[in-house]
């Protein structure tokens, strides 16, 4: 506790680190004040239906990355998620596309023009989702609830949703630019965290009922909950250091080179991007059957409709393994790590550079790869084995999935660039030891 409190106070002697957690702190209330502002011509007190719609399901894990505005109706109902779409779209077409490969090369330049182009789609995105929630809206609320109606309310209304959403894609830009860690990480993370008062309420409610199981049970959770987040940090943090030895140069009077350095390969390269392809997979299906309404398709929907049930649960478990290889394998080239390596004379002991160094790599990472994918998919149907024993389903996402992963790599990625600039100022850092092992530089990656 008390090198706890040494901490805040050397964080608090830090002109610049004070000023940086500051602006985040006040940028993240003001996107929290926003998700209770709701959208102008709507009654605030018959968002009853709404709020009953927003507590399961995907629209439930929606209002969960909003932190609630989902289901209050609010101008920043739709979150920071259509970024996040569009951000996916882009990195996949740079995979494909050779335009946008040319423009990941072209260093600072390209990534501005990437950005550009990132935002154009988001807007594109938020006009097609906009009309889409407003839609929903109508279907759910009562006629009262509209004090404005017809196209006024929908074009003024997709018009302010569109501009809250692209407020908070600058919020985002602004925190990563002038305070600490990645904007768009932590803006996801606090809409996170602002569901789990409510989520533990409600959980402390249910146990305390007669058949709950009384505080015993609420406390058997939370020792659970710690353990999740035990194992869920060793997955993220979990690396395998190959060793890169460099050839000695000498310019001047001065010796390059000579030492072994390390490349970290992550055993979960993928991040959380395969939770996420693998629920959008899940939902197409379903969406389809729902609409044809055949009478062959029932079976099909009550299996894929119970997400405690077996097929479910299996079926997204075997599609994070899929998508974890897919993933890494787009994102990590061992050909191009082989052939810098080989530019600045580097090499791995005891293997040829070149294409046996690349084949050396690829071969590492399968390996790494297949226990971290089990791990990732484990944690993706932990949701539903919490709620298999009795937690109701809000509190139940805080034990795996998408919302879990994000908070424990945004968290230690924060930490990471707060002990960076405690370290670079001769203060010991949040640990013990005086270093966060396992992270790497750089911003956080939740996209």
């Amino acid at each position: 506790m008390k090198k706890l409190f040494e901490t805040l106070k050397n964080i608090y002697k830090i002109e610049d680190l004070r000023s940086r957690l500051t602006v985040t702190f006040l940028f993240l209330l003001v996107y929290r004040l926003g998700s209770y502002v709701s959208l102008p011509g709507i009654d605030p007190a018959q968002l009853g239906a709404l709020k009953a719609q927003s507590s399961e399901g995907l629209l439930g894990l929606l209002n969960m990355f909003s932190g609630g505005a989902f289901s209050n109706a609010s101008v920043f109902a739709l979150g920071i998620m259509p970024y996040i779409s569009a951000s996916i779209v882009v990195q996949l077409l740079g995979i494909a596309v050779p335009y946008f490969q040319k423009l990941q090369k072209e260093g600072e330049s390209g990534r501005n023009k990437i950005n550009q182009i990132t935002r154009y789609l988001t807007v594109g995105i938020l006009l097609f989702q906009a009309p889409a929630y407003l839609t929903n809206l109508h279907y759910q609320l009562p006629e009262t609830a509209f004090a404005i109606k017809g196209a006024a309310f929908t074009v003024a209304s997709t018009v302010i949703l569109t501009a809250g959403s692209m407020f908070i894609m600058w919020l985002g830009e602004r925190i990563t630019d002038k305070g600490i860690g990645n904007g768009i990480s932590l803006i996801i993370m606090i809409g996170i965290i602002a569901r789990l008062p409510f989520a533990l309420f409600a959980e402390f409610v249910s146990r305390l009922e007669e058949q709950g199981g009384g505080l015993v049970m609420f406390l058997v959770e939370f020792v659970l909950l710690f353990l999740v987040f035990m194992v869920t940090i060793l997955l993220v943090q979990g690396t395998r250091k190959v060793p890169v030895q460099y050839a000695k140069r000498i310019v001047g009077n001065r010796q390059y080179g000579g030492v072994r350095q390390y490349i970290p390969l992550k055993v979960n390269a993928a991040g959380v991007m395969p939770i996420i392809f693998a629920q959008a997979i899940m939902f197409v299906p379903m969406s389809i059957a729902g609409f044809s309404g055949s009478e062959s398709m029932s079976g099909f929907v009550s299996a894929f409709s119970n997400y405690t049930g077996f097929w479910y649960n299996f079926t997204q478990f075997m599609l994070v393994i899929i998508f974890t290889y897919f993933y890494t394998a787009i994102t990590i080239n061992p050909v191009q790590m082989a052939e810098d390596m080989k530019k600045n004379g580097g090499f791995i002991p005891g293997v040829k550079p070149g294409k046996r160094t690349a084949e050396y790599l690829d071969t590492i990472m399968s390996r790494i790869t297949l226990p971290g994918s089990i791990f990732l998919g484990l944690v993706t149907i932990l949701p539903a084995f919490a709620m298999m024993m009795g937690v109701n389903s809000q509190f139940a996402h805080f034990y795996g999935g998408t919302s879990l992963l994000i908070l424990v790599g945004v968290i230690l990625d924060t930490l990471q660039q707060i002990e960076s600039h405690l370290l670079m100022r001769h203060y010991d850092g949040l640990l013990k030891g005086g270093r966060i092992k396992g992270r790497t530089g750089g911003g956080p990656s939740v996209i």
